[in-house]
Parts: structure tokens; sequence; C-alpha cells
């Protein structure tokens, strides 16, 4: 019951926040110079006539009230739209392009995890020696440096330069997924027995991935690095060391274990934020995900599109969120939600 009533109080406040949030999108939006109607309509050779008819059709004639009114009716139930430009049904396009998206944050919170936490770790058990002076200025370096850049950087020498990893897209030209069953293409892969459907997935994704998760990667090894250091120096694990337990176990069992609260944290709020950051990715990487799905839209002021972007994004958000605190919860029974 307990749990129950804490799931609903965080849902109440996330309808809250999402009916707050769409008010705001939806100004903005009305507020951008162009006109949907003369995309829809053709263009700029279409006929004042045309565009007319157009915005007619689609409502755009109306008060910004009624608009308004219309969208949430409509969402309420569960007509995401369509786009005002292709007049394709939003939800499928969701559908089709979320799952992309999905396989390229997830590879790259897993590369961050993979290389960020044993790098934090051995800067912390080695603080002033060598491993701690290489890591701390590369996780620095990691945390700093725009997406844009290392992106584009990343294109430059793996790409135009030593021709090892091609720059965008994920799978080569003429290469099509046999069965998708998830719509991640490694999964899918794997579960359809094509090793070289998997080797042509990885490739693709390895640098997005790659790039995506540097932000991401500084950030946890240096909170790893950080919370570390402090709990080598509580008192449990002097009396770890005094009672003569091997390094490797006084850090594994006994100081590793007590970060975990705060790594599963920031590991979470990493992983919102990548979901946010592969709009810039996936531009750079021509990756057919959301992120280059709602550039999309933007060019074309495709409003219905950019409306459920912006709220599928801030609903993933808010679930990473209630599972992190769920998986807090479960670490520290003593913690309540």
């Amino acid at each position: 019951m307990k749990l129950l009533a804490y799931l609903v109080r965080r849902l109440g406040s996330l309808v809250l926040v999402l009916l707050g949030m769409s008010v705001i999108v939806f100004l903005l939006l009305r507020s951008l110079p162009g006109d949907p109607a003369v995309m829809a309509a053709g263009g700029a050779d279409a006929t004042p006539e045309a565009i007319a008819k157009v915005r007619q059709e689609m409502g755009l004639d109306r008060p910004l009230v009624v608009q308004y009114g219309l969208f949430v009716q409509n969402l309420l139930r569960g007509d995401l739209g369509r786009s005002i430009v292709t007049r394709r049904e939003v939800l499928d396009d969701m559908k089709a392009f979320l799952p992309a998206t999905v396989e390229l944050a997830l590879t790259s919170v897993f590369l961050a995890c993979l290389l960020g936490i044993p790098m934090g770790v051995l800067s912390a058990v080695y603080r002033g020696r060598w491993p701690d002076a290489l890591f701390k200025p590369f996780s620095v370096f990691a945390a700093s440096m725009p997406v844009y850049w290392l992106g584009l950087m990343a294109v430059l020498v793996f790409y135009g330069l030593l021709g090892w990893l091609p720059a965008g897209g994920r799978l080569s030209a003429g290469t099509a997924m046999t069965a998708e069953v998830t719509g991640l293409y490694t999964v899918d892969a794997v579960l359809a027995g094509r090793p070289d459907l998997l080797w042509d997935a990885l490739r693709h994704l390895v640098m997005p991935a790659a790039v995506l998760s540097g932000i991401s990667l500084g950030n946890i090894a240096n909170l790893t690095r950080a919370t570390m250091l402090e709990t080598l120096a509580e008192p449990f694990i002097v009396t770890a060391r005094a009672k003569g337990l091997p390094e490797a176990a006084v850090v594994v069992r006994h100081a590793f274990r007590n970060i975990t609260m705060p790594l599963v944290t920031v590991v979470g709020i990493q992983l919102g934020q990548l979901m946010g950051g592969v709009v810039l990715t996936e531009t750079i990487f021509s990756w057919p995900g959301l992120g280059l799905y709602a550039v999309s839209a933007l060019d074309n002021f495709d409003y219905p599109i950019l409306m459920i972007f912006t709220l599928v994004y801030s609903c993933l958000y808010a679930g990473i969120n209630i599972l992190v605190d769920l998986l807090c919860g479960f670490l520290n029974p003593q913690l309540s939600v």
C-alpha cells in the first residue's frame, strides 16, 4: 500500500508537470516565425487560397485556446494527431523511431558505467599516484567537451581519416534487418541468428554511443572518485584494514557497496540527460531516432510532432527518476519512498 500510494502521488505530480509543460511548449511553438500551413500546402509556391484551405482543415485558423483544448481532448482519447507535413500518424512515427533512440541511450550509459566506475574507483584507491593522475584529467575532459564537438571530431578521425567506422545510419546501405522484434537492431540481430547483421549494427552504433557517453562517463567517474574517497576514510574501513582483510576485499566488499546508492542516482540522472542529448548526436550521425525526427519536424514547423516529442521525453525522464527512487529504496530499506 505504501508503494502504491507513492506511485499515485508521483504520477499525479507528473500529470501536473506535463500539463504545465504542454502549455509552455504550445505557446512557444506558436511564437516561432513561420507558418506550418505553408509547408503543408506545398512550400513557397503555394497559393494563398491553398494555404487558407490547409489552415482551415487543420484548425490553425482557430483561437489558440481552442487549438490547445482540441489537442488535450485528442490526447486523452489516445489520438496523438497527424504530422502536418507528411499526414502520417504521429503515434506510428513514435513507434518507428523510439527504439533507435532507446538503443543509443542505453548503449551510451552502459559504456559510461563500464568505463567511468572503474576509473573512479582506481582514482580513489590510488589517489595521488599514476592512475589518479591519468584518469582524473580524462574524466574532467570528457565531462566538459560538448557533444557536437566530440561528434564532429569522431567523424573526422574514425571515418574521414582512418576509415574504421561508418559515418552514420544504423545499418550499411542496402542492408535491412530481417525481422524487427524489439526495434533494437543489436538485439534483433541476435534473435535472428545473424552475426553479420550484429557486426554491422555494432559498427554503426559504437561511434555515436561513445560520443554520447562522454559527458556521462566524466560525471560518473568524478562522482565515483569523490564518494569512494569519503568512504575509504570512514572508521569501518579502517577497522576492516586493521583486521587484516585484503585490500581488494576492503575496496569491493565494504567501500564499493556503500556507494551504490549515489551511483544509482547519478546513473539515472545521466540516463535522463542522455535521452535529451541524443538530439545533437542523432543529427550529427544521421541516426534515425526521435532526436533526428524532432529536428526535421522543427524545420517544417510540424507542431503535433514537436508537442508529442516533448511529452514523450518528459515521461521518459520522469519514469527514470521514479525507477531510481524505487531502486534506492530497495538498496536501503530504511529509506521511505
